[in-house]
């Protein structure tokens, strides 16, 4: 069995035909059918099929995906043409009007206005929990309970679930367990290795790895996966061949980029928890992390993504908060994360359009919050840019 650097590189290679040692672009939305009126019925009806037509599959599509059940440990997966369009597609393939979701405060923006609005039209309820109270997800169960979704690490505040309670929970109740994996990547965690049934990734982020492409993965069972397709037929979310062959390149170097955004995040993290600037860091390789432990259990790195606040009451802390935002050079104010360039943002005024004052307190955002992905930059030039955009804060 190979390593997952080697699966990077080689996985999948049945689905070039052709001799480019660079798997080509298939830029065609349809294939000219077979004489064989037989293999053609095949063609139109099997799963994934990658040489009928681009709604169906396609060969950069097929390759793509047969890297990251890899990496994710399952049978297989299914790419798509966004994050949210993996994350509603997989969702819509376990509940259905009468059902009840159970998932936690602190989610993906999309994510939880999907849960908040669009299920709740469609006669589908959904309680949310504190991630970090094991007990809280079982008593939200219910008879109807269909699906407990979690996020882990959360965005944006970096809270942890414990993926093995809830897999446990789920086999128990039988009931379908999903985690997005985005914030950790396949690299620092496998959820599927603690019993996790769906695992979903926005590939915008770390998978496709430079910020020049949108896609989403679902992995699970070849079953599961063939049911995800289905929906994806007729939900409309197929991923562009040009989007698909960029994440085919972004993927060969996920180990090594995420590997040196780990050590530049730990490093940044720990000039951050002495600055007197900074009166919260948010990282979960830091041993003051409130679940450092359940972090070092599950995971087997500490990911890209931290938190900071900085000093100052509710409006001190904005003001404050937008002074380093403008002051910043290297780090980007730009939406997004996980690409080898490193961003921030300011939740509060990000996720402002879709929670209000309660909700955000609840999902742990305040004013002085700034969110940060760091990239695969020189890390003496991270801390030097910080350290410059701090200075006057008082």
């Amino acid at each position: 069995m190979s390593h997952i650097e080697t699966d990077l590189i080689h996985k999948g290679k049945e689905f070039n035909e052709s001799k480019a040692v660079v798997t080509p672009i298939y830029q065609t939305s349809t294939y000219f059918a077979d004489e064989d009126l037989k293999e053609y019925i095949v063609a139109a009806t099997e799963t994934k099929h990658p040489n009928f037509y681009h709604r169906h599959g396609n060969p950069t599509n097929s390759q793509v995906a047969s890297i990251v059940a890899s990496l994710e440990k399952t049978e297989d997966s299914l790419v798509l043409a966004t994050g949210m369009a993996a994350i509603s597609t997989a969702i819509l393939s376990v509940v259905k009007v009468g059902d009840h979701v159970v998932t936690q405060n602190s989610l993906y923006s999309g994510a939880m206005l999907f849960f908040k609005e669009f299920l709740s039209d469609y006669g589908v309820e959904v309680t949310h929990v504190d991630q970090k109270d094991n007990q809280a997800f079982e008593k939200a169960l219910r008879p109807n309970t269909k699906l407990i979704y979690v996020e882990t690490p959360s965005n944006p505040n970096l809270d942890i679930t414990d993926l093995q309670f809830i897999a446990d929970l789920g086999k128990k109740h039988k009931i379908t367990t999903m985690a997005d994996n985005t914030f950790a990547s396949p690299i620092n965690q496998s959820p599927k290795d603690l019993g996790i049934d769906v695992i979903i990734h926005s590939a915008t982020k770390y998978l496709g790895g430079h910020s020049d492409l949108t896609a989403g993965v679902v992995c699970g069972t070849k079953d599961f996966i063939e049911k995800v397709w289905r929906r994806s037929l007729v939900l409309g979310g197929s991923l562009s061949p040009f989007d698909s062959w960029l994440l085919l390149r972004g993927l060969k170097t996920l180990s090594m980029r995420v590997k040196q955004i780990n050590s530049n995040a730990l490093a940044l993290a720990e000039f951050f928890e002495k600055h007197p600037a900074i009166k919260y860091t948010g990282y979960i390789g830091l041993k003051s992390h409130p679940q450092y432990d359940l972090a070092q259990k599950q995971m087997r790195g500490g990911t890209g993504m931290l938190c900071i606040e900085v000093i100052g009451d509710e409006e001190d802390a904005y003001q404050n908060a937008q002074s380093v935002l403008n002051k910043l050079k290297i780090f980007a104010n730009a939406a997004s994360l996980g690409g080898v360039e490193s961003l921030v943002v300011h939740p509060a005024s990000m996720w402002g359009s879709h929670h209000d004052k309660s909700q955000k307190s609840t999902s742990g955002i305040t004013t002085g919050m700034l969110r940060v992905s760091v990239g695969i930059e020189h890390i003496d030039d991270l801390i030097q840019d910080f350290d410059q955009a701090l200075k006057e804060i008082k």
